[in-house]
């Protein structure tokens, strides 16, 4: 029977990364938990075959019922009744199995009933949902939207929300609308509050939002009147239960079907305000933001491997001129690329999963007990790694996912276009991945400081000094090489102090600092299991050494008196806002 865990060992690799052990014991607090609850982990041994039972169970469900059924929610769709947003009906079954599995809550501590499963873990379920149904995923993952509640909300709410998300209530994030997509500082849905009643109520119109009618939402809203920008937005909890809240329309989109995508108009809606008020964009949507993106990177790995498994076991099974087409040079070439991006796109998800474990769960001890000094500097690390390392995780394996469900089609030739294939209905999905929760260009606005304050550079150079195996020496010298080009284009792009350049330059920078990471971090997967990711790494590097010389050689023939070259349309032609 398929399992999509145990049909890819490359999943359960990652659990054996050497930062597991730290993560897991800030995790399970020294297993302080194992006296109180019978599915508590003893140690640390325990907590990883914890894991992987979960994630078994998880492959299981995902292989033999969401796969199955996403052809059929992909052709129905959700849609709309009195005001009401109505799942596919497959997507109920969905529902249901993931429930009577036990994967909610899979993040939350076990007194509110979680699975008190680390960020990586929950990538990994992610992934594997994904890989099945990347709609299904955005209506299951959503459920971590509870950890910026259980973050920066009260006891009280914790008690009230929490136990109810695990076990099995939706959840949404509400921030966009007709004129604030990316720019939440354009937000206007209105708060005020009931002094009668001793509650909030908002009104307003929410547009694009994702599992629009879930049973808890987290709402963004302007507080504080006479103001127009993020400091006078705060966060709300809605609850369903309370009404005021109904679906106004439901998108009809390309792909993600199973996911409904929502307008929303709220009518004197009662709500509850989480956290402080002014602090609704400033500190909780960016904390939310960073673990949906995270929850794309995840999503988008799935994508990559079921392309990858679709076009494979088509070009198996395809012969022409009287050969399998896997035979053809042309065709292996393109599965082995998607293969590489596949296996560097995941190693890049972990890593960045890892480092948001660490710094999450010191925050989460220092909010029971002062942090030791050398406590402090640790989670001051790893949440600058994260923060460095997510907008390449999301941004590239978005755009990965996308190329590998392009390549996919193209393996499977004209039956690629026709419907009766998977493959487009996985190409159709994948082309959102690099659009919400930001855009890839945004997440190079995210990254950019990163690589010209020298934090990227400094990463890279502690990772070349990380030894390889023998076979990967030439591999990694060829790295070195492109490290001194990456070097040189930024001190370049620096040199010229212009910022127009500078913003013009930075996709092409970001690109060069991801693939060369990406080769270190798939390098030192192939020193550790070659007979995993030996072929991806020699595969990955050639594909990246390839890239960052194009990128050098474009960076280092550009002047700043080219950009008028590419301008559209000057200032005084351009149209008025």
């Amino acid at each position: 029977m398929a399992n999509y865990y145990t049909d890819h060992p490359e999943i359960e690799f990652h659990l054996s990364h050497p930062l597991m052990k730290r993560i897991v014991d800030l995790k399970e607090r020294n297993y302080e938990d194992k006296d109180k609850f019978a599915d508590a982990p003893v140690c640390y041994e325990d907590a990883i075959e914890n894991y992987k039972r979960i994630l078994d169970i998880t492959g299981d469900v995902a292989a033999n019922i969401i796969e199955p059924n996403s052809e059929d929610v992909d052709l129905e769709g959700p849609h709309l009744e009195n005001g009401r947003m109505i799942y596919a009906s497959k997507t109920y079954e969905n529902l249901d199995a993931t429930r009577k599995a036990g994967l909610w809550g899979v993040s939350m501590p076990r007194r509110y009933g979680g699975l008190n499963l680390p960020n990586t873990t929950f990538s990994m379920l992610s992934e594997i949902i994904s890989a099945a149904d990347a709609g299904f995923q955005n209506v299951w993952s959503l459920q971590s939207c509870i950890d910026t509640l259980y973050e920066f909300g009260s006891e009280e709410q914790r008690q009230k929300y929490i136990p109810r998300i695990s076990a099995g209530e939706t959840m949404s994030m509400d921030l966009t609308e007709p004129d604030a997509g990316s720019d939440l500082q354009r937000v206007m849905l209105k708060a005020t509050f009931d002094e009668e009643n001793n509650c909030w109520r908002l009104n307003g119109v929410k547009r694009f939002i994702t599992n629009g009618d879930s049973d808890i939402h987290l709402v963004l809203a302007r507080s504080e009147e006479g103001t127009k920008d993020g400091r006078g937005l705060s966060m709300f909890i809605y609850d369903k239960r309370d009404g005021g809240v109904d679906v106004r329309h439901i998108e009809h989109k390309l792909g993600i079907h199973g996911s409904p995508t929502c307008e929303l108009t709220y009518k004197n809606a009662k709500a509850e305000l989480c956290g402080s008020t002014r602090l609704g964009l400033i500190k909780y949507v960016m904390a939310l933001m960073n673990g949906a993106r995270l929850g794309i990177a995840a999503q988008s790995v799935g994508v990559e491997q079921e392309a990858y498994n679709e076009a494979l076991a088509y070009a198996k099974e395809r012969a022409q001129f009287g050969k399998k087409i896997i035979n053809f040079p042309a065709v292996y070439d393109m599965l082995s690329r998607m293969k590489a991006k596949l296996d560097a796109g995941r190693s890049i998800l972990y890593q960045t999963a890892r480092y948001v474990d660490i710094y999450k769960a010191l925050e989460d001890i220092a909010r029971d007990r002062t942090l030791t000094p050398e406590e402090r500097k640790e989670m001051k690390l790893y949440s600058r790694l994260a923060d460095a390392f997510t907008p390449l995780a999301k941004g590239m394996n978005s755009e990965y996912a996308n190329q590998n469900a392009y390549d996919a089609i193209s393996v499977h030739g004209g039956s690629g276009f026709i419907m009766e294939y998977k493959c487009q209905r996985l190409f159709r999905d994948a082309r959102i991945f690099s659009i919400y929760e930001g855009t890839t260009q945004l997440q190079v606005v995210a990254a950019i400081r990163y690589v010209t304050n020298g934090t990227y550079l400094g990463i890279i150079k502690e990772m070349l000094e990380k030894e390889v195996a023998p076979e990967f020496q030439t591999l990694k010298d060829r790295v070195a090489k492109m490290v001194e080009k990456y070097e040189d284009a930024i001190n370049y792009v620096k040199a010229a102090g212009n910022n127009d350049l500078h913003d013009f330059l930075a996709r092409r920078l970001y690109e060069m600092t991801a693939e060369i990471i990406m080769s270190l971090l798939i390098l030192d997967d192939a020193t550790r299991a070659p007979e995993l990711f030996a072929k991806s790494a020699n595969v990955y590097v050639r594909y990246a050494e390839g890239t960052v010389a194009g990128h050098y050689a474009y960076i280092k023939e550009f002047k700043a008196e080219d950009l008028a070259d590419f301008l559209v349309a000057t200032p005084e032609e351009a149209p008025a806002e």
